[in-house]
C-alpha cells in the first residue's frame, strides 16, 4: 500500500531511518488492512483496547512511550510518520497510538524512576491503557483556569470533582491527571498526579461522539492518592502539559495529512471508474480542479509538518508557532479535501460506512482537540508580532 510521498521523504528533513520506517509502516498497514472490518462490531472503547494491544505487540507504541536514542523525548518525525500511516488505515487505530503516547508522557518525561518502572512497560506493550485527564466541564483550552483540586492530607492527596473529554477514560488502567494543588495562582498551582483507574471513588462515564472515538468523564468522589502519586515537581503541571501538547500538536497535523491522503486515494479510484457523460468522471474539468487542490494541499501540509517535526528533533528553541501552523493548516484544510471527496462521490459519498462518510465525521474533531484552531491562531499571531531578531 502506497501512503507516503517519496519526494517529501527524500527532503533533508528526513534521514534514512525515517525512510525505512515509512516503508515498514506501509507494509504493516497493508498487512493489517483487515483490522477496522474485523473489529467493527465492538464499541469504540473496546476497539481502542484491542488496537492498543495490537500496536504494543507489534512494537509501534515504543515510539510514543520511549525517548529517541540519545534524547529525552520521542522522535517527533517518527511519531508524525506513524500517525500519518495509522490515520490512513483507520481513525481509531491512530487515536489509540496517540492517546497512549500522551498518557505516558507525564511519567516518561517527568516522573520518578519508580513511576517509570511501575507503568511504562505495560503502556509500551499495550497490556495497559493510559489516559491524560486535563479538561473540566467548564474549562477547555485555558488550562490555567482548572479548578478540580487535590487537597493535601497527611497521607497524600484527596481529590473531589470531575474531569471530562478524557480520551480512553473508560478503558484506561492508569490516568495522568492535571489537578490544582495550591502551589500558586493560575498555572502555577497545577500538578500532575498518577491515578490508577481502580482507585476507590474514581468512576468513568462514557461520552458518545459523532466519530467513533472513546471519550469519558471522570468523577472523583473523595479519592485518596498517596504522596508518591505526584509526577515531577509540585506546581509544574501546567508547564509539563504545555510541553506535551506542543509536541503532540504537530502530530495532529500528520493525522490530518493521513486522512487527506486517504481521501485523495478514494477520490482517484472513484473518478477513474465512475462513468459519466460518455466517459469517466476523472475526465471532467471540475474533477481535475478538485484533485489538483487535494494534491497541492497534501504537499503543503506535509512540508509544514516536516519542518515543525524536524525543528523539535534538532532542538530549535521556539517551535510553538511552526507546530501551530502545521496543525492549523492541516486540520482546517483536510475538511475541504474530505468535502470535495464527498462531492465527487455524490450520493454514494453519504452512504453510512463509505470511506467519504467515515472521513466526513472523523476529521471534524481535529480542529478542536490539542488546541482549537482559534488557539493556534493566537499562538501564531503572537509569534509573528514579536520583533524579529
Amino acid at each position: 500500500m502506497k501512503i507516503f510521498d517519496a519526494s517529501i521523504l527524500n527532503l533533508p528533513f528526513y534521514d534514512a531511518a525515517h525512510r525505512t520506517l515509512a516503508a515498514d509502516l506501509e507494509a504493516w498497514v497493508d498487512a493489517h488492512a483487515y483490522l477496522p472490518r474485523e473489529y467493527a462490531h465492538l464499541s469504540p472503547s473496546e476497539r481502542g483496547r484491542v488496537y492498543t494491544r495490537v500496536l504494543g505487540e507489534h512494537g509501534w507504541l515504543r515510539y510514543a512511550v520511549d525517548p529517541a536514542p540519545g534524547r529525552t523525548r520521542p522522535d517527533v518525525r517518527s511519531l508524525c510518520l506513524i500517525r500519518e500511516a495509522l490515520s490512513y488505515l483507520d481513525d481509531l487505530v491512530d487515536f489509540a497510538f496517540a492517546i497512549q503516547g500522551l498518557a505516558a508522557a507525564p511519567i516518561a518525561w517527568f516522573g520518578a524512576d519508580a513511576q517509570r518502572a511501575a507503568w511504562l512497560g505495560a503502556l509500551r506493550d499495550g497490556s495497559a491503557v493510559g489516559s491524560l485527564a486535563l479538561s473540566e466541564p467548564d474549562v477547555g483550552s485555558n488550562l490555567a483556569a482548572l479548578t478540580v483540586a487535590a487537597e493535601r492530607t497527611p497521607d497524600g492527596y484527596a481529590v473531589n470533582g470531575r474531569k471530562t473529554w478524557v480520551s480512553n477514560g473508560t478503558i484506561a488502567t492508569h490516568h495522568a491527571v492535571l489537578l490544582r494543588t495550591g502551589d500558586g495562582p493560575g498555572g502555577l498551582g497545577l500538578s500532575f498526579l498518577s491515578a490508577p483507574a481502580a482507585t476507590p471513588g474514581l468512576a468513568a462515564t462514557e461520552i458518545e461522539l459523532v466519530a467513533p472515538r472513546a471519550f469519558a468523564s471522570l468523577t472523583f468522589d473523595r479519592v485518596a492518592l498517596p504522596g508518591d502519586a505526584l509526577i515531577g515537581a509540585s506546581g509544574a503541571g501546567f508547564r509539563y502539559a504545555m510541553e506535551i501538547l506542543n509536541l503532540y500538536r504537530v502530530t495532529v497535523g500528520a493525522t490530518a495529512l493521513g486522512f487527506a491522503r486517504r481521501a485523495l486515494a478514494a477520490s482517484l479510484d472513484w473518478s477513474r471508474q465512475r462513468a459519466v457523460a460518455g466517459g469517466k468522471l476523472i475526465q471532467q474539468q471540475f474533477t481535475v480542479d478538485k484533485l489538483a487542490g487535494m494534491a497541492t494541499f497534501a504537499d503543503a501540509a506535509a512540508l509544514l509538518v516536516a519542518r515543525a517535526a524536524w525543528e523539535f528533533d534538532t532542538g530549535v528553541a521556539d517551535v510553538a508557532a511552526h507546530a501551530s501552523m502545521a496543525k492549523l493548516f492541516a486540520t482546517d484544510g483536510v475538511a475541504q479535501v474530505v468535502d470535495d471527496t464527498v462531492q465527487l462521490f455524490g450520493a454514494a459519498g453519504l452512504v453510512a460506512g463509505s470511506t467519504p462518510e467515515q472521513l466526513y465525521r472523523q476529521v471534524r474533531a481535529l480542529r478542536i482537540y490539542e488546541g482549537t484552531s482559534e488557539i493556534q491562531k493566537i499562538v501564531i499571531a503572537g509569534s509573528v508580532s514579536r520583533p524579529r531578531k
